[in-house]
């Protein structure tokens, strides 16, 4: 194709960076060559951050950054850069931490207003046309007629971010009770919505995490309320808007409480946390429904969201042909043709909640609000012709969908967000024992060692094109380790421990801060910032530091270190404070899962003989909770394996702080014993 405009982000790999190739704004990617020119040409910043699949990033463009008068206005008083936010986490991260200085809130777009050294002064997040151009001429202003207002500004700014983060290193000993952690639950438990599950009010997302720990804690103490906020929230989700009814996969989040209208961004971040709590919730409660939501999440990541090299790619657009939600949106008339019967069509309409008018403006998101079995009575069948018409017809209106223009695809594949979906291949087998899943794990792990992995043990963050780029960040060591450390667990292959160490050895080495006993984001051979950041909250994601923790403690325990142990809990001393007295400990959920851990030490449960795997496939299908899984045919080189194995059979170690209890020979045996004291 022909363009009038064609700027540097040409040579970019970002499917959101190409998005903007050809705006009329001149823009630059993140690096030396802008921050210089701007400094050459005495110019402030425009550091502008989206991502592909960003609905307000859409329209922000079309409304200014087509417009060839703002981008005059822009081109002209301004150096601007581009940022993927998925790319480089960690510009975001210091820029929406000006946001958040600024305004008390952030979100993406994100427009940030720096000086040449990239110290910001101001930032915000979507502004309509004329409300841009005129922040643009005020920023113009006060530059030309007041410039030390400008830079006092970013000095503020800049200290208050790097301050944001401190914290301060606890040296006394500490101890973490189930007294302590049962006030933190009952707090944790007060947020939820036991009617529509999630967190109270609206917006609402998925935030896997918190149901981990809910489980985790419900296994640990039989809360039946803790089950209830999980179960709620996987039912309630599973039947809203924000699931895809025909083709499977979360959306981002839902704009309601109900759980109905989503953006209908799907991010792999969340779909392969999903798969891990949906299968782990399905271990503890055999819910059919849970292994159904597994299997067509499954199905739809590897229809459309595998590359041929077994990678993952990162999210689908919530937008197509310009219009959010499009792809996955109906008209009543349009059912109705594609069914051909109108029984069934008003069936299907009661059952998924369809408007003539629609129910979602003007156009019907399926969702579920009516029990199927009562759906049915009111048509006369029985439930099991009633499943038979839902699934015939969701494939026929699947396949109808499947010829509309498509969402937009970001095929870039991220190396912690792989991770995060790595891991929930490996917890959908160990729930539901289908092969495939594991062999999709292996396959994916395999791309990570071999197209992300330096010869060092240095990760990259980014494959594209065939090409892997830009230097890894914490979290993608981080749940890169914590995705091996599970797949040894579901293989005894010692590989991946080994491997999981080995990258652990470089975070120590390139990450490790000793001032403060936590981790940089960034490692020590990346280009500084106007500020060194930790990642300490938990979030949609987990926190890097949180992970980093928990992959001290799993890895100390499964290898034998001591000192991974004291490093783990030093991690957790330090953020005991902010934990036990925030009044929103959702932020703190993974944190508090390794506060369970030390709470009630986990079980470690050796499994040695020649049937240690197909023993370990059984007991895996019950739900765990807080143990460890260890074992061979052999005695292999771990230190808790050690004169284990007996020549007559394969017995099963139940231990708790390295003292076994007799060992036996049946899983059902092993299960009772390694239930919560």
């Amino acid at each position: 194709m022909d363009h009038n405009y064609t700027n540097s982000l040409i040579n970019e790999t970002s499917p959101y960076l190409l998005q903007h190739a050809h705006n009329p704004v001149n823009w630059y990617p993140w690096g030396d060559e802008a921050l210089q020119k701007a400094k050459d040409e005495d110019k402030l910043l425009i550091v502008s951050v989206g991502y592909s699949a960003c609905h307000w990033c859409h329209v922000m463009e079309h409304e200014s950054f087509e417009d060839s008068t703002v981008a005059k206005i822009m081109n002209d008083n301004f150096v601007c850069i581009k940022v993927d936010r998925e790319e480089r986490p960690d510009v975001d991260d210091v820029y929406m931490t000006a946001c958040s200085l600024v305004s008390g809130r952030g979100g993406w777009p994100l427009n940030a207003f720096a000086l040449a050294d990239g110290k910001p002064f101001w930032a915000g997040t979507y502004f309509p046309k004329d409300q841009w151009i005129n922040i643009l001429e005020q920023f113009i202003k006060i530059k030309a007629e007041d410039p030390e207002k400008l830079i006092s500004q970013a000095e503020q700014i800049t200290l208050g971010i790097q301050s944001a983060d401190e914290l301060q290193v606890v040296s006394a000993d500490m101890d973490f009770t189930k007294g302590g952690l049962t006030q933190i639950a009952n707090v944790f438990k007060g947020l939820i919505d036991y009617e529509e599950g999630g967190r109270q009010g609206a917006p609402k997302f998925p935030m896997p995490n918190n149901y981990e720990f809910l489980l985790k804690y419900y296994h640990l103490t039989n809360d039946a309320q803790a089950l209830e906020a999980v179960t709620t929230t996987l039912d309630k989700m599973a039947q809203g808007g924000i699931y895809d009814q025909l083709g499977g996969g979360f959306s981002r989040y839902s704009t309601d409480k109900y759980w109905i209208a989503p953006h209908f961004e799907k991010m792999t971040y969340d779909n392969g946390q999903l798969v891990s709590l949906y299968s782990q919730t399905y271990r503890q409660t055999k819910n059919p429904l849970y292994k159904e939501i597994v299997e067509q999440t499954l199905e739809y990541t590897k229809r459309e969201m595998t590359s041929k090299e077994h990678g993952f790619y990162s999210a689908l657009d919530a937008d197509s042909e310009g219009v959010e939600g499009k792809f996955y949106t109906w008209h009543q008339s349009e059912i109705d043709s594609i069914i051909g019967d109108e029984n069934l069509s008003k069936f299907y309409h009661k059952y998924y909640n369809t408007k003539k008018n629609g129910n979602w403006e003007h156009v019907n998101i399926l969702h579920v609000t009516k029990d199927l079995k009562e759906v049915a009575k009111d048509f006369s069948m029985s439930l099991e012709e009633a499943n038979k018409h839902v699934s015939e017809i969701n494939q026929k209106l699947f396949q109808h969908r499947s010829k509309r223009i498509r969402p937009g695809l970001d095929d870039k594949i991220l190396t912690s967000w792989n991770a995060l979906m790595l891991k929930g291949y490996v917890d959908a087998y160990l729930a539901f024992g289908n092969d495939e899943y594991l062999e999709t794990a292996i396959k994916n792990a395999n791309f990570i060692l071999k197209n992300q992995t330096q010869k060092d043990n240095r990760l990259n963050r980014n494959f594209k094109d065939g090409k892997s780029n830009i230097n890894g960040f914490l979290d993608d060591y981080a749940l890169t380790i914590d995705a091996f450390v599970a797949l040894y667990q579901a293989t005894f292959n010692e590989n991946w421990l080994n491997k999981a160490n080995d990258l652990m050895q470089y975070v120590q080495k390139h990450f490790y801060n000793s001032e403060t006993t936590m981790y940089n984001y960034t490692s020590s051979i990346d280009p500084p910032l106007i500020a060194k950041r930790s990642e300490y909250a938990d979030n949609v994601i987990p926190g890097s530091n949180s992970v980093m923790a928990r992959n001290l403690f799993n890895l100390g325990t499964l290898l034998y270190k001591p000192g991974y142990l004291e490093k783990s809990k030093q991690m957790l001393k330090n953020m005991n404070s902010q934990i036990s007295t925030s009044q929103m400990p959702a932020f703190y959920s993974n944190w508090l899962q390794l506060y369970l851990d030390h709470a009630n030490p986990p079980y470690e449960i050796a499994i040695l003989g020649k049937d240690a795997l197909s023993k370990r496939k059984k007991l895996h299908a019950d739900y765990l909770g807080n143990s460890f899984v260890l074992g061979g045919e052999t005695e292999g080189s771990l230190a808790l394996l050690k004169d284990k194995l007996q020549d007559d059979d394969t017995f099963i170690y139940v231990c708790q702080n390295k003292v076994c209890k007799l060992p036996v020979t049946e899983v059902a045996k092993a299960l009772e014993l390694a239930k919560p004291n």
